[in-house]
């Protein structure tokens, strides 16, 4: 029996899951900026669930660019992207430079089970959120718009990176050194601020807050630190 945290024998810069979700995410934003925008869009982005058929007729009619709930959403929404810098920085930033560490030490498998666990759990706690005024029936009723990218994921990531790695010094503006605990620390609570308050229209802060729970949760799930443990694995 090993530690679940004992680290594949080689390192990559390009690991297998990392190097996918690299690829399969440029694919997927090509297309969005061709004529299949809207269909990819409509399907395939996370939209609110239970948005009244009145108010989706009544949209529809006002010319908003509206669409329905899919249980598929829930993981295809996290390979969609609103822009260059949003897709930049998702993958340069987060899914290369962290995940490329993370996934050397957890091995391929679990890397990538660690991945979507945590853009499920970030996809439905932002479909909670974007879909609560919908359910309760609180109208006014705001425009449903679709969330996308793979955010929730880079921030279950970072969490990750902050847990394993907590005083590897991050450098922003590549000179000022700051310990990866604080940094993660400091994502967290400016995210909680931000989608407590409202101030940062059109970020899906609550989609980076589920993702980085989920990691937390499942990271101290392997470390048998939760209520309930896992049975022990022997890793080859």
């Amino acid at each position: 029996m090993q530690n679940a945290y004992s680290p594949p024998t080689g390192f990559s810069v390009m690991p297998p899951v990392v190097k996918n979700l690299l690829i399969i995410n440029v694919l997927v934003f090509v297309a969005q900026n061709g004529p299949l925008y809207g269909f990819l869009q409509d399907v395939f982005a996370l939209w609110p669930v239970g948005v009244p058929e009145p108010v989706m007729a009544e949209l529809r009619l006002r010319e908003f660019a509206v669409s329905t709930f899919y249980p598929w959403q829930l993981i295809t929404s996290a390979f969609m992207h609103g822009s260059f810098s949003h897709i930049l920085f998702n993958l340069l930033f987060g899914v290369w430079m962290f995940g490329m560490r993370i996934e050397n030490t957890f091995g391929t498998q679990r890397f990538a089970l660690f991945y979507f666990a945590c853009v499920l759990g970030a996809s439905l706690t932002q479909l909670a959120v974007t879909s609560y005024p919908f359910i309760l029936g609180s109208a006014p009723y705001p425009v449903p718009v679709p969330t996308l990218g793979a955010s929730g994921g880079v921030f279950g990531i970072l969490i990750a990176f902050g847990m394993l790695y907590p005083d590897e010094p991050i450098y922003l503006y590549f000179f000022v050194p700051v310990k990866a605990k604080w940094l993660v620390l400091g994502l967290i609570v400016f995210n909680l601020y931000a989608g407590v308050s409202g101030t940062q229209a059109g970020v899906a802060n609550f989609a980076h807050l589920g993702g980085a729970l989920t990691g937390f949760l499942l990271i101290q799930f392997w470390r048998g630190k939760l209520p309930l443990r896992p049975k022990p694995q022997s890793v080859t």
